[in-house]
């Protein structure tokens, strides 16, 4: 312990600390007890077996696809073909140049999208009946209280999409009555299920692998294609969708739009009214902004059912 000290003691002398970063790798080796500590740089020519190990394990094992929405060029025709070209030629006659042949076009997206997707409210799970599984009060305060966050970011929606299961429209229309002005529809698709055989499997949830999977899967991964996507060429402008569903559609669309493996959906978790925001370029690049935010709501407020 006493090296230790002595060596940042002497750093501190020379006028700061290095900070690792890029080729240059702090590496700290400890004892069992604690009580003895080296601490060298990486150099390029030292090799560190271990070190090495964990980086190359740490690498991606398969590169961005930057068309994986397929939407990267859309081929479309042109508008009016090229008019006809009356010429002149040497011995004075009219000769006319046919029209030119349309021909397809690549046109590619330049808008930027916005796709805000809000975990519904805090349901009665105790009704084997869908129909029955309403918010609780509760559930009511946290979509009333993330209505008015949304209300506040003061962003111009272009329509909100809310997943048919009673839960999610319950929630859905207490946030338009803070957002009225917001075209609204509701989707099939964005109903609750299973996704993705997760891994690690849970204990406390164990659906029917053979079955569930089988169709629920299908359905997920078309809601995530219809709504999750790069802007079309003919959009001009930025916009912001919201759509109201569910934490295991909000996990895997997650997972897919960022090109994680989707059995990792499950490690994740969002909570009641959590806010996920994914932003897409016009190349196709993905970010996530945010993920199950419940910052909007008191701590007394935050539940994960």
């Amino acid at each position: 312990m006493s090296r230790l000290r002595t060596t940042v003691s002497k750093l501190l002398t020379l006028g700061g600390l290095t900070v690792a970063s890029g080729s240059t790798l702090a590496y700290y080796r400890y004892s069992l007890l604690g009580e003895n500590a080296e601490c060298r740089p990486h150099a390029p020519n030292v090799e560190f077996k271990d070190t090495d190990t964990i980086v190359s394990e740490q690498k991606s094992q398969k590169p961005w696809d930057d068309d994986w929405d397929r939407r990267k060029q859309i081929r479309s025709k042109k508008l009016k073909e090229d008019p006809p070209i009356v010429v002149l030629d040497k011995d004075g006659d009219l000769n006319t140049i046919p029209a030119t042949p349309p021909k397809p076009v690549e046109r590619k997206p330049t808008a930027t999208r916005h796709v805000i997707l809000v975990r519904h409210g805090q349901y009665e799970m105790d009704h084997t009946d869908k129909e029955k599984k309403i918010l609780t009060q509760l559930g009511r305060e946290q979509a009333s209280v993330t209505g008015d966050r949304l209300k506040a970011l003061n962003i111009k929606f272009s329509r909100m999409t809310v997943s048919t299961m009673v839960r999610a429209r319950e929630t859905g229309s207490i946030i338009s009555e803070k957002i009225p002005d917001i075209p609204q529809e509701h989707c099939s698709l964005l109903r609750e299920g299973a996704p993705y055989p997760p891994e690690p499997t849970s204990k406390a949830w164990t659906p029917d692998r053979s079955q569930t999977f089988f169709q629920d899967n299908p359905r997920i991964e078309g809601a995530f294609r219809k709504y999750i996507h790069r802007a079309s060429p003919s959009q001009t402008e930025d916009s912001y969708d919201l759509l109201v569903c569910h934490g295991n559609v909000i996990r895997y669309f997650v997972c897919r739009a960022l090109q994680f493996p989707p059995e990792g959906w499950l490690r994740m978790s969002t909570g009641n009214c959590g806010l996920t925001w994914l932003t897409i370029r016009p190349n196709g690049n993905v970010s996530l902004r945010s993920f199950g935010d419940t910052g909007h709501l008191p701590p007394e407020m935050v539940t994960f059912t």
